[in-house]
């Protein structure tokens, strides 16, 4: 058993030597895999006069977040978000939504006449189909918190919160996967 001890020590030395040798240099460490981003197409064909709001809405997630990218669908493409404008409150189905998946942003007309800001109700409603629920009351700063931040408030940017829930939702493993809600949630105040 000495013997068998004494082997494995010296092949542990002669391993070390090797790796400490003049000149050797240690392989780096792989660097993490970064997996590209989850792209989901909204058609804003039914959008009417809030087609440039929407945009602008996505875009600030685009600013935002890395796991997920908001794109305007080609003609011909299947969008995963239908845009639709109507004379109702803000509505818009709870996701996350999943490509290939479907979901609903009814961009309310009822909330603009009483003066809410059109890219924070597009940046919000999108939002919802990110994954994110109302959390209401809540500060302006909060993009969530929708109509009772109350009409002066143009905030149209997720918070640190809100980017990082958005982040998991389409991120890599077990937190990338979380099921669609499905719910519609309507953000009268």
């Amino acid at each position: 058993m000495l013997r068998k001890l004494g082997i494995g020590v010296m092949a542990a030395a002669a391993i070390v030597t090797l790796s400490s040798a003049p000149g050797a240099t240690a392989a780096p460490a792989p660097a993490p895999e970064r997996t590209a981003a989850t792209t989901l197409y909204y058609d804003d064909s039914q959008a009417g006069e809030f087609k440039s709001a929407v945009a602008a809405g996505a875009e600030q997630w685009n600013s935002t977040v890395q796991n997920v990218k908001l794109a305007k669908a080609p003609a011909g493409t299947r969008a995963e978000i239908t845009v639709i404008a109507d004379d109702g409150w803000p509505r818009a189905t709870l996701g996350p939504v999943r490509p290939g998946g479907r979901a609903t942003v009814w961009f309310g007309r009822q909330a603009v006449n009483e003066g809410y800001d059109t890219t924070r109700i597009a940046s919000h409603e999108l939002g919802h189909s990110l994954g994110l629920p109302d959390m209401k009351p809540g500060p302006c700063s909060s993009l969530m918190s929708g109509s009772t931040a109350g009409v002066s408030c143009t905030n149209p940017v997720p918070n640190a919160t809100e980017r990082a829930q958005v982040e998991a939702n389409y991120g890599g493993g077990f937190a990338g996967l979380a099921p669609m809600d499905g719910r519609i949630v309507v953000d009268a105040p």
